[in-house]
């Protein structure tokens, strides 16, 4: 063999297992060397005892198998029957025999349709542990739930486990177009190859939906908010049913953006007012035939009247006008609409942040029970860091669903690490007050503050069809993170992390703990990188690659940069106290009260609402001016020290994972030196000081940052 034969196939294999493992997810099933399966049961267990024969049991069955096999190098026997000890069983309610079914009898009171149960049971003096629920779907979960306890290195023994997802409506929002571009996708192009639907099935779309579920992800929006309607046309209907089928069986259902002109641009009618008659009837009769191909098709996602898409004021009507005529049309197959709030105008010259509150807020009350307002986490536009949105609160008698971005579309795209359940939980954890102390975000949204039966949780996808789905190894968390908190938005962001690390890479606690208290302040460190104390929307324009706080010429001020920061000779900061737009009222009194405040502000929210001297001394004495430059240089700093974690990584994990992070570690550092050295350099022409000791000299000058041009940057429609 000829040795540049010999080296081409060392990289064929090499790449090929580096595939393998980006690909797996947090699905690894790696061998597991300390189990806390009891030595007993793994040396006995006698066999997986199946009860019901659906798609999805057989799913459920298999992944059992597979991660028995993978994890603990065993194959247990598939059985049909209770015969003998040390068996797994799994079956969902009605599958069981009265024996169980009366010993579960309490737990399946704990938990709602989707919940699961994981218990440790003795019949007839024989040990068994059962894994159920009430539907086939609720199965999946536990067995999911059941493989990561052994992923994790935690004990099997005395299982009693009764879990059920807080939020109805747990679901991935793909800005995927038709032609397969990615909106803010930064992994690729899409997964949906809609040239080759119906007929062929990629192994990717079950792969999918198999993340999903391990996750209790149960929805996904295929296509774009800024919507195409030929996605409502029998040619592609056809396509999304064949992906649905697929979906089904692992309880995902699909959902659909309806572009709100479709009775125009392919129903060759003459409006889209939804007073019209024949509209009205144009949308019902599109929605027969969408659940007639999908019966469990979940219903619309539906941007209107934002950023020039189409919507009922274009004729005079108003956002429930539109949201109930789509509403009355799904609502005779069980279907919901997810009406996004994500509103602003040119023609409003007040502040972009109070739009959406002041459009939506008067509305509450007034929407049909099958319509949940989607709400984007804080007011502006997934921003590093933004207050949470004032509407979550605010309005009491309509269901409210949370969006988060997971793409990385101002967090420094797929190249940089951050860690978003950090971000995620922080929003979650806000108190708005709004029925005093402890009225959380997340009380908001799962239905625990105001008695609304619909609730959800939405997230922008970061997924592409690049080898490892999201572009960056640790994005992968970031999806996994999600999954977490839409199923249970109370928990913590660290423990994510520790369950992420141990079933992506390893269980050693060496590892382990270095790399998660990377992941854990990796978010904190891109805010100080780029919009450190309330500072926001100060990158580049279009693509949002990179700073660009100097942009002041685009058609729209609510796009410049010098709209959101006023950078001028008295200080930097938006005013949005009583003395500026007065937007802290659209908060509860004791909110309004904290962030009116200059003195009790928040620091980290400094800047989003008050507009400050250079000279103004922070809580650590320093100015505003040395204290800002501080943060973009700590900033920097805490890249270079996730650097050095990461070095020392290295023999923990395979060589593949371990250098494509350290590549891109190294671009995120250049970057987060490019940020901090452009935003300096720009905000000191203002604030006329020099920087301070222990701040890093800029090695390029103004001129040269404000002359890079990034016309193919990704995701830029």
């Amino acid at each position: 063999m000829s040795s540049l034969r010999f080296v081409f196939l060392f990289l064929l294999i090499s790449l090929s297992a580096s595939a393998q493992k980006d690909y797996k997810l947090w699905l690894q099933y790696n061998a597991v060397k300390n189990t806390a399966l009891p030595a007993e049961y793994k040396n006995n267990l006698k066999g997986i005892v199946v009860l019901g024969n659906s798609e999805t049991i057989k799913i459920a069955e298999k992944e059992l198998q597979k991660g028995f096999q993978d994890m603990l190098d065993i194959s247990p026997e598939i059985k049909s029957d209770l015969k003998g000890e040390n068996n797994l069983i799994i079956g969902s309610k009605s599958a069981l025999n009265s024996e169980i079914k009366n010993e579960l009898k309490s737990d399946f009171d704990k938990i709602n349709e989707e919940g699961f149960i994981i218990k440790s049971i003795s019949l007839k003096s024989k040990k068994q542990i059962i894994i159920t629920g009430k539907n086939d779907v609720a199965v999946l979960y536990g067995v999911f739930n059941f493989l990561r306890i052994l992923q994790t290195n935690k004990s099997t023994q005395n299982l009693n486990i009764a879990d059920s997802p807080k939020t109805n409506i747990r679901i991935l929002n793909h800005w995927d177009n038709l032609d397969r571009t990615v909106e803010r996708g930064y992994a690729g192009f899409s997964l949906w190859n809609w040239q080759k639907l119906p007929d062929f099935i990629d192994q990717r779309y079950i792969d999918y939906a198999r993340a999903n579920a391990s996750i209790g992800i149960n929805g996904t929006v295929l296509t774009n908010v800024n919507a195409n309607a030929l996605i409502l046309t029998p040619q592609y209907l056809e396509k999304v049913e064949a992906l649905a089928n697929v979906f089904r069986l692992y309880g995902i259902k699909v959902y659909l953006t309806a572009r709100f002109s479709a009775p125009i641009e392919i129903g060759k009618l003459k409006t889209a007012d939804p007073k019209d008659v024949e509209v009205i009837k144009w949308w019902k009769n599109k929605a027969a035939e969408i659940y007639k191909r999908i019966p469990d098709f979940g219903g619309f996602l539906v941007k209107a009247n934002s950023e020039g898409q189409p919507g009922p004021q274009n004729y005079g009507r108003d956002h429930v006008d539109g949201a109930n005529m789509l509403a009355d049309a799904v609502a005779p197959f069980g279907g919901v609409i997810m009406w996004r709030a994500f509103v602003y105008s040119e023609h409003d010259a007040n502040d972009r942040a109070k739009q959406a509150y002041a459009e939506f807020q008067p509305y509450d009350g007034k929407f049909k029970e099958n319509v949940i307002v989607q709400v984007k986490n804080g007011a502006i536009d997934f921003q590093p860091r933004e207050p949470f949105h004032p509407l979550f609160g605010a309005m009491p008698k309509t269901p409210l669903m949370m969006e988060f971005q997971i793409t990385q579309e101002y967090l420094g795209f797929s190249t940089h690490l951050v860690f978003l359940p950090k971000l995620f939980q922080e929003v979650l954890e806000s108190d708005t007050y709004q029925k005093g102390k402890g009225s959380t975000v997340a009380k908001v949204i799962d239905g625990t503050l105001y008695p609304n039966k619909l609730t959800g949780i939405a997230g922008v996808a970061n997924i592409g069809n690049d080898l490892n789905w999201t572009g960056h190894p640790f994005a992968q968390a970031n999806w996994y993170g999600f999954g977490r908190l839409a199923w249970n938005p109370y928990l913590d962001s660290e423990t994510i992390a520790d369950e992420w690390l141990r079933c992506t890479f390893s269980n050693d606690d060496n590892f382990i703990q270095p790399v998660k208290n990377i992941m854990i302040e990796s978010r904190e460190a891109v805010v100080n990188y780029m919009t450190p104390l309330g500072l926001h929307h100060i990158m580049d324009t279009g693509h949002h690659y990179g700073p660009g706080p100097w942009v002041s010429n685009l058609s729209r001020p609510e796009w410049n940069p010098t709209y959101y920061h006023k950078a001028d000779k008295n200080g930097i900061g938006f005013d949005r106290s009583k003395t500026g737009t007065n937007a802290t009222a659209q908060y509860a009194p004791e909110v309004e009260k904290l962030f009116d405040n200059l003195e009790t502000c928040p620091e980290k929210d400094l800047l989003w609402f008050h507009h400050v001297s250079w000279d103004y001394k922070l809580k650590n004495g320093e100015t505003l001016w040395n204290g800002m430059a501080l943060k973009y240089q700590e900033g920097v700093n805490q890249v270079e020290a996730m650097q050095n974690v990461w070095k020392k990584a290295e023999k923990y994990i395979d060589n593949e994972r371990f250098h494509e992070v350290e590549m891109l570690l190294e671009i995120q550092y250049k970057e987060a030196k490019w940020w901090c050295d452009a935003c300096l350099l720009y905000f000191q022409q203002f604030s006329g000081k020099e920087l301070p000791a222990g701040v890093e000299k800029p090695t390029q000058t103004l001129d040269y940052f404000k002359s890079l041009k990034f016309p193919f940057a990704p995701g830029n429609g």
